[in-house]
């Protein structure tokens, strides 16, 4: 027997069964669920049912079209076939070979199931120029009985079956893969489409799902179709099978895309439906996301954000409706502005990564609450290029995820050189990033510590002493308020920095989003102010132009420079030893508390806790510490406490995590810590649902 084109993501599996089962050279008929169409879409696509589940079949641009002689096996005008393509190598194809094919398909992927085998065409891939299917194969074949079996014209011989068998060209040149597919069969052609498993967005994080136009200019598509009965986006994933064959480092991942991020096609929102009234679908997608599709990367949705990556709580949303945290009693906060990217990832197993953005807190606190792993990057390391901003200087590119060494991966293909941002935006020097294994020496307890709810605080200590253990380090308390305070006069204060990144920002949202909304909304409605969420109103309503000028704004980046310089000069330093002496550890979740999404349900300190609370002694929101000194800061789930639900009335579980801080351009040293301590057991794999653990 030859090799199994199974990839490698299913050889392994698909070995296995090859070993341990002995097959009969006929199975037993196959029950398929019957096609039901849905729906035709304004794009010319179908969903489809096959059973209780639901497909979008991409019928307007199909992987592959191929010529033959089809007009006996030629369907009803407009129907569709479930089919399954299998690629083979060997010369003589077995029946062993074919159900070890499917039940790889069957094992390894949550798009395919039996119901596609209704049509069934077998590809020959090896180095012969004819290859055939011996009688076990036929017998196998005849036991699924499939409605429709097609084969390439390698395949040669009069075969003795009751199935009728159509011959097509070999699929040469098209993109088409083994795996799931609807066929739509003409008298002199069939034509394979992609097919999507539409998931239910049962806890509302999305805006929409997307898939890939595949008509050959780079462009998506929005999937129009929502569950009525619950409210719920669709979204749409490729089989896993497509990818098993690709040897890109993304390939198959299934990313979730914060609805600032440009992809062609769409429309980008900012989360503003005023917005996406006055803009046009991008032109282009922007180089950050292109590089997750040029890698292999999916990209299955747009999620929802506050609205223009403001820092709103969940109860100060208007135009959309505040995504769910499955954590929990399920009516935990999802916090500001990546929430949906943040609780998606902890809600779905189908969902690989989320990517958003940061510029105060907005990767760091949904990882948090979401118990996840998020990071707010080194400033500069990812390009923001057709990215809605909110401050040029200070926007960051973060990726959340459920597992550190997927998490690693992901990074280490997605930030490299080519990919960083120009100096001259953030106002910083050129950024280092090298993937380093010179790990701190020293680890800084900061004053935003202990943790509030002293079970949480005893999950964080133990998270130390394993820090400790591993890369042999020691502890120190560290109060960086006290340590900012006692400077020199000329070093800048957190009132100067905190003003600096205030103007920084004010000044990039008010230029590239709020003046041109505020502008054509009046054009538009006789003058009328556009309606907003309240976190941007005042702000927008009170911008002063005589205050806001280039001068103001060059300044803001010079202190910014200055504070950035003597941070990681005094505080946060490279060594020849180690990327960054040492790291800082601090709080930016509820202290192991529960937030809630209703505001009145988080008044009891001692119970629960909002977001975004600073300290007693604490200068600044320690969430700040990194978008003025430019630094790495990443936040880590490290394990879960019970508390008495005010929802369910029961007892529940809220996760814990600790934030992470070290030197800009220190980011792969800190993966390269995470990995080691995945590897030594300290770090786990997060589950998706209501426990993290």
């Amino acid at each position: 027997m030859g090799i199994l084109n199974f990839g490698s993501r299913g050889a392994t599996a698909a070995a296995a069964l090859l070993l341990s089962c002995a097959w009969p050279t006929l199975a037993a008929p196959t029950k398929r669920a019957d096609y039901k169409h849905l729906q035709t879409t304004q794009y010319g696509d179908v969903t489809f049912g096959l059973g209780n589940l639901t497909y979008l079949a991409n019928i307007q641009h199909p992987k592959a079209v191929l010529g033959g002689d089809c007009a006996a096996a030629a369907t009803q005008q407009g129907s569709l076939v479930p089919f399954t393509v299998i690629f083979a190598e060997d010369e003589v194809v077995t029946g062993d070979y074919l159900k070890g094919a499917i039940a790889s398909y069957l094992e390894g992927d949550d798009v395919f199931s039996e119901d596609f085998l209704e049509g069934l065409y077998i590809v020959h891939n090896g180095t012969s120029s004819k290859a055939t299917l011996d009688a076990s194969a036929l017998g196998y074949i005849s036991g699924l009985a499939p409605k429709h079996l097609f084969l390439d014209t390698t395949y040669d011989g009069q075969y003795s079956t009751d199935i009728l068998i159509t011959y097509v060209a070999a699929p040469s040149g098209s993109n088409i893969t083994a795996g799931p597919y609807a066929a739509s069969i003409s008298e002199t052609s069939v034509s394979f489409g992609a097919v999507y498993r539409l998931y239910r967005d049962s806890y509302r994080d999305f805006l929409y799902g997307t898939y890939e136009s595949n008509d050959g200019s780079g462009s998506f598509t929005p999937v129009e179709v929502f569950n009525s009965r619950f409210w719920d986006p669709m979204i749409p994933v490729p089989s896993r099978i497509y990818s098993w064959s690709d040897s890109r480092p993304f390939a198959g991942y299934r990313v979730a895309i914060k609805d600032l991020y440009d992809m062609k096609g769409l429309i980008t929102s900012g989360g503003s439906q005023a917005w996406a009234q006055i803009v046009e679908v991008a032109n282009e997608t922007a180089p950050s996301v292109q590089r997750i599709v040029d890698l292999g990367g999916v990209l299955v949705g747009k999620y929802k954000l506050a609205q223009f990556a403001s820092g709103a709580n969940p109860w100060e949303w208007q135009d959309e409706h505040y995504p769910f945290n499955p954590r929990g009693d399920g009516w935990l906060t999802c916090s500001a502005s990546s929430s949906g990217g943040g609780c998606s990832i902890a809600a779905y197993d189908w969902l690989d990564f989320a990517i958003g953005s940061d510029t105060g807190s907005s990767m760091r606190r949904p990882a948090a609450v979401s118990g996840t792993y998020g990071n707010r990057p080194s400033q500069g390391l990812m390009t923001l290029n057709r990215v809605m901003p909110l401050g040029a200087a200070t926007d960051t590119a973060g990726v959340f995820s459920r597992n550190v060494h997927s998490w690693v991966h992901f990074a280490k293909n997605w930030y490299v050189p080519e990919m960083t941002q120009d100096p001259s935006i953030t106002g910083l020097s050129a950024l280092l990033a090298p993937d380093t294994y010179g790990f701190p020496k020293r680890i800084l307890y900061t004053e935003y510590l202990p943790l509030q709810n002293p079970a949480a605080e005893v999950v964080l200590q133990a998270f130390i002493r394993n820090l400790t253990a591993v890369f042999g380090m020691t502890v120190e308390t560290f109060n960086m308020t006290a340590t900012v305070a006692n400077t020199s006069a000329d070093i800048p204060k957190y009132k100067d920095l905190n003003n600096a990144t205030s103007i920084l920002n004010t000044m990039t949202q008010w230029q590239e989003v709020a003046q041109p909304l505020i502008e054509t909304w009046a054009e538009l409605y006789d003058g009328r102010f556009p309606p907003i969420d309240p976190a941007r109103r005042s702000g927008w309503t009170a911008y002063n132009h005589t205050y806001y000028t280039q001068e103001l704004y060059t300044e803001a980046l010079e202190t910014k420079r200055s504070g950035v310089d003597w941070f990681e000069s005094e505080i946060l330093y490279a060594t020849p030893e180690s990327c960054s002496e040492s790291i800082m550890l601090w709080d930016i979740g509820t202290g192991g508390l529960p937030s809630y999404r209703e505001q009145t349900m988080n008044n009891n300190p001692n119970d629960t806790s909002f977001l975004a609370v600073t300290p007693a002694g604490a200068g600044i929101s320690g969430a700040s510490l990194c978008p003025i000194y430019g630094c790495v800061d990443m936040t880590i789930p490290i394990g879960q406490v019970p508390y008495k639900s005010n929802v369910t009335l029961v007892e529940e579980m809220v996760p814990v995590t600790v934030s992470v801080i070290a030197k800009r351009g220190c980011d792969f040293m800190l993966w390269n810590m995470w990995e080691k301590l995945a590897d030594e057991g300290v770090l786990k794999t997060i589950k998706t649902g209501r426990t993290a653990f």
